[in-house]
């Protein structure tokens, strides 16, 4: 009777424990959500590692041990001291999370101007939550280990040579150390944040992701390349969003001389300002470099509130000033022009094809014609009609091959 009696005290205060959790989490998930609309969402969120705590708790104060025989009286007080360690540590971990789950909500809805330093708050919220979880998991796995007496010995060795065994590790894990201190260095340094949008290796990418080991980036067409957080304090890349989200776009257009820049200025204001991607803030257009193959170059900056937008207006502006200049000046359009005048090169290439050609019959071509010498079979070199006497070749006549026309850039 008394063993029986024992285990339904047991049973009892297991009960009795999960009870009273069940009653801590239907006043916070009932009455308190009421006033902390927070509370439920803990409520739910912890109740699984609370009910375990509350069993472990339960079952190591009501344990008869005395019914037990020696060695499994050992055995299950070792493992409930280690359920109890992981019991307790899932239950912290989760409080921890669950709290610091809304501020990061709350930051995450920052608009505007207050967004650069939200996120910069962000990004160190979730870099030290990391840490502390690693530093509670392996805390928590370090005292599992201590309760066995053969991992006790050893620890206490290497306490003693704490040093060598310090110099070890560190060699050990030297990428993995790097890449913590790489990821606090960013994280504190305000050099990298959430949601950034950074240009590396050539590749355009948003941050989606900044861990202790690693950096994710979302690509323009949604591939993630992930990075060693090392990368970025090795290795230079740009930051398009470190100071401000605010950013100018470019537009350039190779044009003939002929195009009216004033009128093209005006036109591209006008543009503008029915453009609600423009953020009223800057735009110019200029004409910023005369191309050798005698095109101009015309560079237009214009500004928008964030890169996604500042890459719509610039192909918005694009399509809308190559419209406009093929519509209402079409002689500004970049084509090649004939220009007969003009020496090259290639003209006296194109007089030797013509010495080559062969002779139709009866042409005369440097003094002889298509059936023998000109002169009848004269050995004195004489020239015939259309001749020359200095041996040159005669013009050409009206129906020979056309002559190659130079092609120029204008």
């Amino acid at each position: 009777m008394s063993a029986l009696w024992a285990w339904a005290v047991l049973a009892a205060a297991v009960a009795t424990s999960v009870i009273i959790v069940e009653g801590g989490r239907r006043l916070l998930a009932g009455r308190l959500s009421a006033r902390w609309p927070g509370a439920g969402r803990v409520a739910a969120r912890c109740a699984a590692p609370a009910f375990a705590f509350a069993a472990v708790v339960g079952t190591s104060t009501a344990m008869p041990y005395h019914v037990l025989d020696a060695g499994a009286e050992g055995a299950v007080r070792h493992a409930l001291r280690i359920a109890a360690i992981g019991a307790t540590t899932w239950l912290v971990l989760r409080i921890g999370y669950t709290l610091t789950d809304p501020p990061l909500a709350r930051l995450m809805r920052i608009e505007g101007e207050r967004n650069r330093r939200a996120r910069k708050a962000r990004t160190q919220m979730l870099l030290l939550r990391r840490i502390a979880a690693v530093l509670i998991v392996v805390l928590a796995v370090g005292a599992a280990l201590f309760t066995f007496p053969g991992v006790r010995a050893v620890g206490a060795g290497v306490l003693a040579s704490a040093g060598v065994a310090g110099l070890v590790v560190g060699i050990a894990a030297r990428p993995t150390l790097g890449n913590l201190l790489a990821g606090l260095q960013l994280a504190f340094s305000d050099a990298l944040r959430l949601d950034d949008i950074v240009v590396t290796q050539g590749m355009w990418g948003r941050v989606e992701e900044l861990t202790l080991s690693y950096v994710v980036l979302r690509l323009w067409d949604d591939r993630r390349m992930i990075f060693p957080v090392s990368h970025f304090t090795e290795q230079p890349f740009e930051n398009w969003t470190r100071h401000s989200n605010r950013l100018l776009g470019s537009v350039e257009l190779h044009l003939d001389w002929s195009v009216p820049i004033e009128e093209l200025r005006d036109e591209l204001y006008s543009a503008l300002k029915e453009n609600p991607l423009w953020d009223r803030r800057e735009w110019v257009l200029q004409a910023v470099e005369v191309q050798p193959n005698g095109l101009v170059t015309l560079r237009a900056l214009m500004s928008a509130a964030d890169s996604a937008s500042t890459w719509d207006l610039r192909c918005d502006m694009r399509e809308h000033l190559i419209s406009h200049v093929r519509e209402h000046y079409p002689g500004a359009l970049p084509r090649f022009r004939l220009a007969p005048g003009d020496a090259s090169p290639g003209d006296a290439a194109d007089e030797d094809l013509a010495d080559a050609r062969e002779p139709a019959d009866g042409e005369i071509i440097g003094g002889q014609s298509a059936g023998g010498r000109a002169d009848g079979g004269r050995a004195d070199g004489g020239r015939a009609d259309g001749g020359r006497a200095d041996g040159r070749r005669a013009a050409p006549s009206e129906d020979g091959p056309p002559r190659t026309k130079t092609l120029r850039r204008a």
